[in-house]
């Protein structure tokens, strides 16, 4: 893979015009099966044919509901097997998934629950008290499908939900799944709206195409080498394109497992990394700088890490750190708008810039 390769002929291979993520669940399902796909710090794991058959009794669940292609689905989720699998239900019915950033509140969440008007909103237990400040009188919310997230949120809906319709996840995952009601996506469907940061003003909503989401993935697979025998780790929000579609969807593209915990954290980085049997991850903003000043321990060296996408990665401690743990740093540049266009060379001896 070395060089510049085909994307044509990484992943599971399918023609450009099939370039969708269903798709791509499908033909990785009928691939690699009952093999290990994500694995999660809490919750059950997943394989290639669960994530394809439970999304599919889940997108019989929502089209029960009334949803409908172009409809917006938005979800209020932190790292869980229930974003991923109402991501895919979602994009089954050809509807719209809007993941939100789970530290949201007040006037910002407000902001993209108004902007992305959706039908229907899946949220944590934990997280649906934040509508409590959130007006959506001119919002036709139909449903409130709520996840077990292990907190003791409310029970009741809060009054800016009050009339919707109040689901657990659990009795639609339990869904007899109907072909028919599906839809296939086509490459140029928008298919996910994911916020800007908003720097400069309110965030922005970008329209993402099927097409867009699997280059995303498809890129990661070629700059990082990725093949089945790797295992990744996603510390990052699914919310974000870097944890979504560069990690957990690179990983699905190549056949490559995939361990997901909620958040990053510096302290347990190198036990999870030793425990899962990590072979790549990725490292954004703070993130590697953080890993490298952490204090040194024995078990540095003593894991099957190999690769770290790293953005940004200094020259003050880009070497030491490759140095410190046998790994090779990669960096990219790219936007959620328009993707990754461009990554180091793994074997570029000179990619450690300030």
């Amino acid at each position: 893979m070395r060089g510049h390769p085909t994307l044509d002929d990484l992943g599971p291979g399918l023609p450009r015009d099939h370039w969708t993520l269903v798709n791509a669940v499908r033909a990785q399902a009928s691939i690699h099966g009952d093999r290990d796909f994500l694995s999660f710090e809490d919750g059950p794991s997943l394989s290639f044919a669960d994530f394809d058959r439970l999304t599919d009794c889940l997108a019989a669940g929502l089209h029960d509901l009334g949803l409908q292609a172009g409809e917006r689905l938005l979800a209020l989720l932190t790292n869980s097997r229930e974003f991923m699998l109402t991501m895919i239900a979602t994009h089954k019915l050809r509807a719209v998934f809007v993941p939100i950033n789970t530290e949201l509140r007040g006037s910002f969440l407000e902001h993209q629950v108004r902007n992305s008007s959706p039908r229907v909103v899946v949220a944590d237990d934990g997280l649906i008290d934040r509508f409590t400040a959130v007006d959506t009188s001119s919002i036709e919310i139909e449903t409130v499908i709520r996840v077990a997230d292990g907190t003791s949120g409310s029970t009741a809906l809060p009054d800016s939900l009050a009339g919707v319709q109040d689901l657990r996840i659990e009795g639609l995952l339990d869904t007899t799944p109907r072909p028919q009601s599906l839809t296939d996506p086509e490459p140029s469907d928008v298919c996910t709206i994911m916020y800007t940061s908003g720097t400069t003003g309110p965030s922005k909503g970008v329209l993402m195409p099927q097409g867009h989401c699997y280059l995303f993935g498809l890129g990661t697979v070629a700059a990082m080498e990725l093949t089945e025998a790797d295992r990744y780790f996603c510390c990052m929000p699914l919310f974000h394109a870097n944890g979504l579609f560069m990690q957990v969807y690179a990983s699905l593209l190549a056949g490559a497992s995939c361990h997901v915990t909620k958040r990053f954290s510096v302290s347990d980085w190198l036990d999870v990394v030793r425990g899962e049997q990590i072979t790549v991850t990725n490292a954004l903003g703070v993130m590697p700088e953080f890993i490298f000043r952490s204090p040194p321990t024995p078990n540095d060296r003593d894991h099957r890490l190999t690769r770290i996408l790293a953005i940004p990665v200094a020259e003050e401690w880009g070497s030491a750190m490759e140095e410190r743990f046998g790994v090779v740093l990669r960096q990219g540049f790219g936007m959620t708008e328009v993707n990754m266009v461009s990554y180091s060379d793994i074997d570029d001896l000179n990619s450690i810039i300030g």
